[in-house]
């Protein structure tokens, strides 16, 4: 069975920091491709961040570029995404998701999603 759980999201001044965990089942975490999106109200699922080939590369939405860096610790099954400056921008849930797909940046490149974490970033 594929499971992914978020957690690590709650609500931050801007300019704070939060660092996103998926724990993921050991199946799971056997996929080339983990990546990090984000959904906004109202707004379109968003890419954030990629990681493949067990960390070994790893891509970004050019806006969070040096603001978010993903990771894994394949030890613990887990993924992380830390997050730095944010602003109220940043304000959406945070899924992750495993996949076997091509394109890191499309969400159709994944089969499995977890629940998504809130992460609000108040002014």
């Amino acid at each position: 069975q594929v499971q992914l759980v978020e957690s690590g999201g709650g609500l931050v001044q801007a300019g704070g920091s939060l660092r996103l965990s998926c724990e993921a089942s050991e199946r799971a975490f056997g996929y080339s491709l983990m990546a990090w999106f984000r959904q906004a109200p109202g707004k379109e699922r968003e890419f954030v961040a990629a990681s493949r080939f067990s960390g070994r590369a790893t891509s970004y939405a050019n806006s969070l570029k040096g603001r978010f860096a993903i990771s894994r610790d394949s030890a613990k099954n887990t993924m992380y995404l830390q997050m730095n400056g944010l602003n109220p921008e940043d304000t959406a849930v945070y899924y992750c998701a495993a996949g076997s797909g091509s394109s890191p940046s499309h969400p159709g490149s994944y089969e499995y999603w977890g629940q998504g974490t809130q992460v609000t970033v108040s002014s």
